[in-house]
């Protein structure tokens, strides 16, 4: 392979030849494995302008880099440039305005950190090493979003880098059909997003951290609980947000684990779990604390890398008993070489839903919540097993769910747009003709 001339590039520059290539190019699904040309890492904006330009001169493929947790490996590719924007990892913040400034290759526990440490909460995601840029222009699950709404909504504005180089600013009043679309259109669209500025919530000392586990759980054990959940949650106070798993794991066998946030008391959160009491062995714990530490507390079960098939579908309605016995069916065979295969919902409503579907390019506000599929293994001779046992399942889900979430994506999507954006479809085109014409950000799912 040929040396690429990089003359014109700043900051820290990796090609093949560089000693740092093999660990450069990974991302945080070790499933990936591809080879990119260039890799900058970008520790300024003028780096992330150089970089774009030299793309467009040169007729690089362009992927942009935060955090590096795309499931599908679309911020890296063959023969493309990464713009890595890790070093854009400034944080500042206004007292007397409220708001929260990040640079463009922040993660959620840099975040956190700053945020906890002033005595606010904030509206990011699970997991810590994921950037906070890609998390919000997706939309943005965490558990807080049913109170202070996903992490695009407390999104005031952005700068981003276009296609020509230029940086642009997007708010309410400034480009704000550009704003508009950041807010759901995913990352890789439109521009690289550099700055981004946040309305930071009510100060909050503590949280209570919820929990429910139920070891050695049947199947009948598993649809009780989907019964449950899909009565439960329509009415559930909005200060309590939480996702559950029902899963089958090399270690622990089948199970059910349930974990989020809920801003009010111990006991109000144990009332509003008892529904699920009724299940025989369900453990469920409350517990008070302060927010950054309930934070750690999650962030430490993430590990530092995984290989993983997962995708998400959005749920609408109420499902008979007998979807909900082929819905826990999916999840009662494994499949070889698995280490961790599971079905998992993530609540939404409360202020998701206080959004109508067009104000922002995420469509799914009306959405009760997100049903997952995903299956971890750790031998590469297992991942295409693996692989076509989540897409098999994901084929039924489809027939029952009514969108995709871009957060969750999956390279077999059919007509990924319609899935991914629903009725925003047209207005995000139209988007992108005004601000990238000559698609300069590409990648295999971008809007066309």
């Amino acid at each position: 392979m040929f040396e690429p001339d990089v003359r014109g590039l700043t900051g820290k520059v990796i090609t093949r030849y560089s000693p740092e290539y093999e660990a450069s190019r990974q991302e945080w699904n070790r499933a990936i494995q591809r080879f990119p040309l260039v890799i900058v890492y970008c520790s300024e904006v003028l780096d992330v302008r150089n970089a774009v330009r030299w793309a467009v001169k040169n007729q690089v493929e362009i992927r942009i880099r935060s955090g590096g947790h795309h499931y599908e490996g679309y911020s890296v590719g063959n023969g493309v440039i990464v713009i890595d924007l890790s070093g854009l990892n400034f944080i500042t913040s206004s007292r007397s305005a409220g708001t929260i400034t990040i640079g463009g290759g922040v993660k959620n526990e840099q975040l956190y950190e700053y945020a906890g440490a002033k005595g606010f909460p904030f509206a990011g995601g699970t997991c810590p090493t994921v950037g906070v840029s890609g998390y919000v222009l997706g939309g943005g699950w965490g558990y807080s979003s049913r109170l202070f709404g996903l992490g695009c909504d407390s999104l005031l504005e952005l700068e981003l880098v276009d296609a020509e180089g230029k940086v642009l600013k997007a708010n309410h009043k400034q480009n704000s059909d550009l704003f508009w679309a950041c807010r759901g259109a995913g990352g890789g669209n439109f521009g690289i997003v550099v700055s981004m500025t946040f309305r930071l919530p009510p100060k909050t000392a503590n949280v209570t951290l919820v929990q429910l586990f139920l070891p050695e759980a049947s199947a009948e054990n598993m649809i009780e609980f989907l019964a449950i959940w899909q009565k439960w949650l329509p009415a559930l106070d909005r200060r309590m947000t939480l996702s559950t798993s029902l899963y089958d794991s090399a270690a622990e066998g089948m199970a059910i684990y349930g974990r989020g946030f809920f801003y009010g008391s111990e006991d109000e959160a144990k009332r509003l779990l008892l529904p699920f009491s009724i299940i025989p062995g369900m453990q469920i714990t409350a517990e008070t604390k302060p927010f950054l530490q309930a934070v750690n507390e999650v962030e430490e079960t993430y590990p530092p890398s995984e290989k993983f098939k997962s995708t998400g579908r959005f749920v609408y309605k109420t499902y008979s008993a007998g979807e909900l016995t082929d819905i826990a069916a999916l999840i009662q065979n494994k499949p070889p070489g698995s280490v961790f295969a599971a079905l998992t919902v993530y609540a939404l409503g409360g202020k998701v839903s206080d959004v109508r579907p067009d104000a922002t390019a995420f469509f799914y506000r009306d959405a009760r919540y997100i049903l997952g599929i995903q299956s971890v293994w750790e031998e590469d001779r297992y991942a295409s097993v693996n692989k076509s046992w989540v897409v098999e399942r994901f084929r039924y889900l489809e027939t029952i769910t009514a969108g995709s979430f871009v957060n969750f994506p999956i390279s077999e999507l059919r007509n990924y747009e319609e899935a991914y954006f629903g009725g925003n479809v047209k207005r995000l085109r139209e988007v992108n003709d005004t601000y990238d014409p000559g698609r300069v950000f590409q990648f295999p799912q971008a809007i066309r």
